[in-house]
């Protein structure tokens, strides 16, 4: 697959965003049968998003999601109509009739097509639209299936802007696929159905696809150097999960603080680490530098913002743009 990166144009900007939900409560909800329903409409909605899913994982009660939202102004009718349909792989008859009507309307090329291409194309290439659609569609199957009514998700959701290449998006990724190795679910994430990694190591060609584009330097032809550089990261040198796959935020803080020691990432990521989902934004020090004066403009700051290195081990010069005043291991 041809590399891309994170790239900002006049009219827009290609985009990597960590992005993360959770239930309301907490609540232990989800059961496989569950996660994978929500596994099916995650590849759905992105397909019909128009972003590409680098890699995810599924939890109990929360998952996360690193997609790449590539820039798009306009996109052709055809494209639309097969993004729209994509939505409805089984369609009751009123759904059916209402597409085909929706294409007749755009052939007629008048002002309610113009209105139809507005309306879609405001629900792609955006990740907000893209988690909405996503949160909004699980939350009725799950409500119907459970026999439950009210609201799913605790909140709107979380986001990190993360920079499209590199250690800061390696570092992302291996990140969340060790989501149930950090909940100690599993050994390797390899054996947890519900996450990017596993689905790659699998076979599935899409979520392969989504490792090659965070290792593009890594076989981007055909998937295996990225399958293995990503395992390298995830377990550091031999590339085999440790009998304890979990370490914990009281081990860390005992090498770091107590012994001033330094782990290694692989398990310094084996901690549930706050910048990843309160960083806002993540890469460079010159990437996140780059963001400072719209940060600042968005969010109404009247003080500029200053860039924080990641600390708490050595994170190959990782960096963030909301500094943690608490702890950095959750």
């Amino acid at each position: 697959m041809r590399r891309r990166r994170l790239k900002i144009t006049e009219k827009g900007v290609d985009a990597v965003y960590h992005c993360m939900t959770r239930t309301v409560n907490g609540e232990h909800l989800f059961k496989d049968r569950d996660k994978e329903r929500l596994r099916k409409m995650l590849w759905q909605v992105a397909d019909f998003s128009g972003v590409e899913i680098l890699t995810y994982c599924l939890m109990n009660n929360h998952f996360h999601v690193l997609v790449y939202v590539p820039y798009q102004d306009s996109v052709p009718d055809a494209e639309l109509l097969r993004r729209y349909r994509v939505l409805y792989p089984k369609p009751t008859a009123y759904e059916t009739a209402s597409i085909k009507l929706m294409e007749k309307t755009l052939a007629q090329n008048g002002h309610e097509a113009a209105e139809i291409r507005k309306k879609l194309l405001a629900r792609m290439g955006d990740v907000s639209q893209f988690m909405k659609t996503l949160k909004q569609r699980f939350s009725i199957w799950f409500n119907h299936h459970h026999e439950r009514f009210g609201t799913l998700w605790a909140e709107r959701f979380k986001s990190v802007l993360v920079e499209g290449e590199a250690n800061p998006l390696q570092t992302m990724a291996a990140y969340i696929d060790l989501n149930p190795v950090r909940a100690g679910l599993v050994a390797d994430p390899k054996d947890y159905r519900f996450c990017g990694y596993a689905e790659a190591v699998a076979g599935r060609k899409k979520a392969i696809a989504g490792l090659q584009l965070v290792w593009s330097a890594f076989d981007p032809a055909g998937g295996t150097g990225a399958l293995a550089a990503h395992r390298m990261l995830l377990f550091g040198k031999g590339a085999v999960p440790k009998k304890q796959g979990s370490f914990d935020r009281e081990k860390a803080l005992q090498v770091l603080e107590v012994e001033h020691g330094e782990l290694s990432k692989s398990e310094l990521m084996r901690c549930r680490v706050r910048y990843f989902s309160d960083g806002a934004i993540l890469g460079s020090k010159e990437f996140v530098a780059s963001f400072v004066d719209t940060w600042q403009k968005e969010k109404r700051r009247k003080n500029r913002p200053k860039v924080h290195p990641m600390r708490g081990g050595n994170w190959g010069g990782l960096s963030v743009i909301q500094g943690l005043r608490r702890r950095v291991f959750g």
